[in-house]
């Protein structure tokens, strides 16, 4: 029986890895079917004031279904790829693990090692690609099952599904729906690729972008930006980093905003708030480079998270100040 080890870390990895568990018996997925050999995941750390340990989404699950975990950090270490092949596995499936796996691991299964990267390849290659394709307006987002190699996301790929893009995604609610993509694609591709049936297509390097690890400080907030790129920003960093700005020496986060291109009157600083009304309810309406974000939902540091029409209840006199 083929023998599997699947390496994921967050709730992206984790449909995939469910659907590897349910149909894992012979006739479902594979005719001969398969066997979770282990789950793979990041070392386990502390989490909030108490520093209690929180288990990642994907050991989680592996638990609940009795599937041996192991955590072993990086396979740069010798005795980590040597522990790795006595596992003497046929396949491994790897989905938002968070490492480059040298080429000795690699090598290592007969089948290589398939990677679910949440980007249409070359398109989005790295650690970030959702919030990018929705911060650079992309009108499409999908996965790639792909053969992975020793580089960032260079390998050929199996297979691409794409989804439209609307314009109101965040990267919390696209993340589920590529999550569940990546489903879809490695349930058809898998069967596939064990029976010799696919051909890897090698990635137009000339056509790749790329994306990096996103740090807190990408979510402030630059007035000086025009408010298109900032409306796309809000639901990009969302939940995390999060887009944010300060008001009197306060972290104020923006959770809902648009763009309205209208011309800034001469004079007028970027980040100057103001207040409009939008189908009848008030909005803070904030300049910016070119045209006006308008937020709709908004949270003040150690508040909770408000309508704009709730916050300027208690807070109207925001009006005429600079946010920075």
């Amino acid at each position: 029986m083929l023998r599997i080890i699947y390496m994921g870390t967050p709730y992206f990895a984790v449909p995939a890895l469910a659907m590897l568990i349910e149909e894992s018996a012979p006739g479902k997925l594979l005719p001969e079917g398969y066997e979770i050999a282990a789950v793979i995941t990041r070392p386990d750390k502390p989490a909030g004031r108490g520093h209690g340990v929180v288990y990642s989404p994907v050991k989680q699950l592996a638990l609940e279904h009795n599937i041996p975990v192991w955590q072993p950090g990086s396979f740069k270490k010798a005795a980590n790829s040597t522990a790795l092949a006595e596992y003497q596995a046929d396949l491994y499936i790897v989905a938002a693990f968070g490492q480059i796996l040298p080429q000795n691991v690699l090598d290592q299964p007969r089948y290589g090692t398939l990677n679910i990267h949440a980007s249409l390849l070359p398109r989005h290659r790295g650690a970030d690609p959702i919030a990018e394709a929705i911060f650079q307006g992309d009108r499409e987002a999908g996965v790639s099952i792909m053969l992975l190699d020793a580089g960032i996301d260079t390998g050929p790929v199996l297979d691409k599904k794409s989804v439209p893009l609307r314009g109101d995604e965040t990267t919390g609610t696209l993340t589920g729906t590529l999550a569940e993509l990546g489903v879809e694609a490695l349930r058809e591709t898998l069967p596939r690729w064990i029976a010799g049936e696919i051909i890897p297509q090698p990635q137009d390097s000339n056509k790749a972008t790329h994306t990096r690890m996103l740090t807190k400080e990408d979510g402030i907030i630059d007035w000086q930006r025009p408010a298109a790129v900032l409306s796309r920003k809000v639901r990009a960093y969302q939940p995390w980093p999060g887009a944010f700005t300060h008001w009197k020496g306060k972290l104020l986060k923006v959770l809902v905003a648009r763009p309205m291109s209208v011309e800034i009157p001469g004079g007028v600083v970027p980040g100057t708030v103001s207040i409009r009304e939008e189908a009848g309810h008030k909005v803070l309406a904030v300049a910016t480079g070119s045209g006006l974000l308008l937020i709709k939902q908004l949270q003040l540091e150690g508040k909770k998270a408000l309508s704009a029409e709730d916050f300027l209840r208690g807070y109207a006199q925001i009006a005429g100040d600079v946010l920075v």
